[in-house]
């Protein structure tokens, strides 16, 4: 670790203003054991001693990352050559908060990151205690497990143990959608830059299939989960309009146990349907409620409009990213403006 990283951190835990002295002390820990633990892929490939499975998943993360850089112009960096062993399932537990009826998340902000839709801990155990806390000012929560995040360029992201949890396709899918944000980051606007990692995501796996001779479908369970997706945003779109209709709360109440019963029958339907894996019934398990749509709307709103840009600029990676910065740098009416334009734009239903 070097100090200046150190120094970075800590800058950005006594200097952001949303929360206490005591939650960045837990993120300055968190954050430095992540990075304390790294160790290069090429001295584990190089160990003999070393697990055969975990050098096998780490070839294939080589390769995807050769190909970030040289097939979808992402950057060429120390990112993703390094391993980190975290002995848990997940590296932070994000706590997302929305107010009884509204889907307007309560938001936190951070100095690099500025104003984001959720909290992040690297301890479970902290994570239900803040959910507690913004349920007794009335909220409703959800925590959710997280496998990887960015540090947004600031630091070289290491190949963390929880990503390796998933198979080859998810897993560089999700080293092309960490490596977008470092291209690309506008504080105080989550939807923007989820949005456009989960674009370079997805259309960076299609090519990835292609380029190794498989077909360039999404296989079964990362295609279920666009259906999943796409029936979670017209739920949040059902719900925003009967939120904002003149109904009292109580109809308000009424009208939204509905919703989401009818949400959990289509799902249980279209689940069993597709032979999906067991992990979207795990999902509806546990009361449905309003931030439990929250990342929905925030990694999906604007996906259609990048696809458009993408084809506006020849399906080439290095003018679309560059375009993306163009529309990273406008003001944030001017910016909704333009993607709103590009989202009219999508010929998809």
């Amino acid at each position: 670790m070097r100090a200046s990283q150190a120094w970075l951190l800590l800058t950005i835990a006594l200097l952001s203003g949303c929360s206490t002295v005591s939650y960045y002390s837990h993120v300055l820990r968190g954050g430095l054991a992540v990075l304390q633990a790294r160790e290069p892929i090429a001295d584990i490939l190089a160990d003999p001693a070393r697990d055969a499975t975990l050098k096998a998943r780490l070839q294939g993360v080589q390769a995807a990352r050769r190909f970030a850089a040289t097939a979808l112009a992402l950057p060429d960096n120390g990112s993703y050559t390094e391993y980190s062993e975290l002995h848990r399932p997940y590296v932070v537990w994000n706590v997302f908060a929305a107010p009884e009826l509204s889907l307007q998340p309560v938001t936190h902000c951070f100095l690099v990151a500025g104003c984001v839709a959720y909290q992040g801990f690297y301890d479970q155990g902290r994570a239900k205690t803040e959910a507690q806390r913004l349920e007794a000012q009335g909220n409703e929560t959800f925590i959710g497990g997280v496998s990887a995040y960015s540090t947004l360029g600031w630091f070289d992201d290491p190949v963390l143990s929880s990503m390796l949890l998933w198979d080859d396709e998810r897993l560089a899918a999700t080293l092309f959608h960490e490596l977008a944000h470092q291209v690309a980051y506008v504080p105080d606007d989550t939807a923007f830059n989820e949005s456009y990692g989960k674009f370079v995501e997805l259309e960076g796996l299609r090519q990835w299939r292609l380029a190794r001779g498989l077909p360039e479908q999404l296989p079964p369970d990362l295609a279920f989960e666009a259906v999943f997706i796409e029936r979670m945003l017209a739920t949040r779109t059902e719900l925003e309009a009967l939120y904002a209709s003149p109904a009292d709360d109580a109809a308000k109440r009424v009208g939204k146990v509905a919703v989401f019963e009818r949400l959990k029958a289509d799902m249980q339907r279209l689940v069993e349907q597709a032979q999906a894996g067991p992990g979207y019934l795990r999902f509806f398990a546990t009361p449905m409620n309003n931030a439990k749509l929250l990342p929905f709307g925030l990694y999906h709103q604007w996906r259609p409009a990048f696809g458009v840009l993408f084809r506006q600029q020849g399906s080439d990676w290095r003018r679309f990213h560059a375009a993306v910065k163009a529309l990273a740098r406008l003001d944030a009416p001017h910016r909704l403006q333009q993607l709103q334009a590009l989202q009219a734009d999508d010929p998809s239903p």
